[in-house]
């Protein structure tokens, strides 16, 4: 059988099958077969679902279907499952992916706007997925979570003090643009600067609905560090604060490590390395940047640093807003 196309019999899907299930990895059954990878992949997934009878191919009328045969529970697995374990590339799905695989699973012909349809009645939506780095250690994040996260649990009800989520960004001038409508065929348009540069900013989350924040004209470094948490401990002048931020250089140098041991009422703990999806404070910078900010007409830096200031401060006088940022991040929810 070679690549080009001779139809593939139930016969040679369950041998091939069984040469996964024996250890053969999937590139040598896709060469033995002659067929591409990705077919090989929908072949197990299909066996996995249904056993022998997902071998078959189930015959077709020819006309879109409602994906009826597909039952919700199987649909959505499917879907959560990453498009790479397909023969895709990459792990995200398109509405195109996704209809290439149904009608090799089915046997069927489906229009993209019935898969769109059912995706829809699944309750799937079309998002951004979250940045997870190859270099984070999860064994280091699982040990943070044994041995941290009851320390600051501790540290808070011993000093009833304020637990902030502590970050910094970079607020560009060129803006995150998003979407708007227009005619099929039209692609719209949205004036921009052609100048480079932003602000660097410093914010700190508590699930209280506190946002503390501050911008600054320089790339931030250890002084700045320094500034930004002496600010919160002013904000807060009776109250201990127990700040969790990530290991970067400002926040781990020296001058940074002993102005935290000369304030008694400032408790500072750090992320593991690469966990950028543990703190809450990056919440605030997406709704900033793709949100608040999204088509901003600033021109100059300047105007970005008004514009960025005034963002900022509406987020912060709206604790319901902020809370709501704070708890979209799973970590919160350790902490109550």
């Amino acid at each position: 059988m070679s690549h080009g196309g001779l139809y593939s019999t139930e016969e040679v899907r369950r041998r091939a099958v069984q040469a996964l299930e024996r250890g053969i990895g999937v590139a040598h059954v896709a060469e033995a077969y002659g067929v591409h990878r990705g077919t090989v992949h929908r072949w197990l997934v299909r066996y996995s679902l249904q056993g022998v009878q997902g071998l078959a191919r189930q015959p077709g009328s020819g006309r879109p279907r409602k994906l009826t045969e597909l039952g919700e529970t199987d649909f959505r697995w499917l879907v959560l499952q990453p498009a790479s374990a397909f023969g895709y590339e990459t792990d995200l799905w398109t509405v195109g992916r996704l209809q290439v695989v149904l009608e090799e699973y089915l046997g069927i012909d489906l229009s993209k706007d019935t898969v769109w349809r059912r995706l829809r009645e699944a309750g799937l939506t079309y998002q951004k997925p979250e940045r997870q780095y190859w270099e984070a250690d999860e064994e280091a994040r699982q040990e943070w979570l044994r041995r941290e996260v009851p320390r600051i649990r501790r540290i808070v009800r011993k000093f009833r003090a304020i637990l902030y989520f502590q970050d910094e960004s970079n607020v560009s001038l060129t803006a995150f643009l998003g979407k708007t409508w227009s005619l099929r065929g039209v692609t719209p348009k949205a004036k921009v600067t052609g100048q480079r540069g932003g602000v660097a900013a410093m914010s700190a989350i508590a699930r209280r609905g506190y946002l503390l924040f501050r911008l600054y004209d320089k790339r931030i470094a250890s002084a700045e560090v320094m500034e930004f948490l002496g600010q919160m401990l002013r904000h807060h002048p009776r109250r201990h604060l127990v700040v969790v931020m990530d290991q970067a250089p400002p926040h781990v140098s020296k001058a940074t490590t002993a102005f935290i041991e000369s304030q008694a009422r400032l408790h500072v703990f750090y992320l593991p390395k690469y966990s950028p999806d543990w703190n809450p404070d990056e919440k605030v910078w997406n709704h900033l940047k793709h949100h608040e900010l999204k088509a901003h007409g600033a021109k100059t830096k300047e105007d970005l640093k008004v514009l960025t200031t005034q963002k900022l401060t509406s987020m912060s006088r709206d604790p319901q807003l902020v809370q709501g940022l704070y708890f979209r991040c799973c970590v919160a929810d350790f902490f109550g």
